[in-house]
């Protein structure tokens, strides 16, 4: 028997509004896969919301809110006893757009890991180049970057209107696209040796990296640098950096950190944030090497340095963004009226 009615609604609705606020997320994400605190959380909501009913049934006074709480009492047993097949079919825009900026927040602190490794191997690179004028022979894998950066940019640059990839761009394009994807599933498949491989291979790339930008930058040639990088590397660098990210979080699976499950369950339940991070790798490096293709290559005068820069750098501002808000609306959970 309910004595002090207005204390009893008082007390019980901010509950039905977690409850109902919990059924609308999982109705805006049906395929959504509940985390085990949130089935514990609905559960024990369900169950209250089941009690606070049998006491409010024999108040014919409260007919609207009994039969709100009828309304959310069925809502929460449809989702705690469904019985159907979740749908397996795959929706590649809202995966995507939602799923992977979603697992990638939910997976931070190995993407921040990745980016440590690759930053501090940049240091090493730059300081090491900058400090032995032999290192650039060892560290610069490529031949194009062996020569003096002025070198290259007059040479670039007195190529004028010439279009130096003629006929070519694609071949080139879907070159750059299986390298840096073969480079981003090893960094990802690496984390199989507890994460020390993955973290070699972005202190290594960081070193390249690094060495690179050091020796242009100190040769006077970073606005060349900026605009031949910034267009495909503002995405393609985090991207690499995610399939890091994707690495770290295998590892972590593998090694457990004195978690009371098995090796066995632990890498099931990572396995979808792995697929999820390296699938997302790869649609981010099919642009990269679009653009690297079809615009970084092609300098002043053709192409002014402030439009490649302006544009890379906007390509960098919208993937902060989404990797920040995307999908982030379905994370909060609505507060009914």
């Amino acid at each position: 028997m309910i004595v002090d009615l207005q204390g009893f609604l008082r007390d019980a609705r901010p509950q039905w509004r977690r409850l109902h606020a919990l059924l609308d997320t999982l109705g805006r994400d049906p395929d959504r896969r509940l985390s085990l605190e949130e089935a514990k959380t609905l559960h024990y909501l369900y169950e209250k919301a089941c009690a606070d009913l049998a006491k409010l049934t024999f108040l014919s006074a409260q007919s609207e809110v009994r039969q709100y709480l009828e309304s959310l009492v069925a809502r929460a047993y449809g989702e705690i006893h469904e019985t159907r097949r979740s749908s397996r079919r795959l929706h590649p825009l809202n995966w995507f757009v939602r799923t992977f900026p979603r697992t990638f927040r939910r997976r931070i602190k190995a993407f921040l890991l990745a980016a440590v490794l690759t930053v501090g191997g940049a240091f090493f690179g730059g300081a090491a180049t900058v400090l032995d004028a032999d290192a650039k022979h060892v560290l610069m894998p490529f031949p194009h970057l062996q020569q003096h950066p002025a070198d290259r940019v007059a040479r670039e640059e007195g190529a004028g209107a010439q279009d130096r990839l003629a006929g070519a761009k694609s071949w080139f394009s879907a070159r750059l696209m299986t390298h840096n994807t073969r480079i981003s599933f090893l960094a990802m498949a690496l984390g199989m040796t507890f994460g020390i491989g993955t973290g070699i291979l972005l202190f290594y790339n960081g070193v390249i990296l690094g060495a690179v930008v050091a020796d242009y930058v100190f040769a006077g040639q970073a606005v060349f640098l900026t605009g031949w990088l910034l267009p495909h590397g503002s995405i393609e660098i985090p991207a690499v950096l995610i399939a890091g990210q994707a690495g770290f979080v295998l590892a972590g699976a593998l090694i457990g950190w004195g978690a009371p499950v098995s090796m066995r369950h632990r890498l099931r339940t990572i396995a979808p944030d792995v697929l999820t991070l390296i699938g997302g790798v790869a649609i981010l490096l099919v642009w990269a090497g679009v653009i690297e293709a079809f615009f970084s290559q092609y300098h002043a005068p053709l192409l002014p340095y402030w439009i490649k820069i302006a544009f890379g750098a906007a390509e960098l501002l919208v993937l902060v963004l989404f990797l920040s808000l995307s999908g982030k609306h379905c994370e909060n959970q609505g507060d009914p009226a």
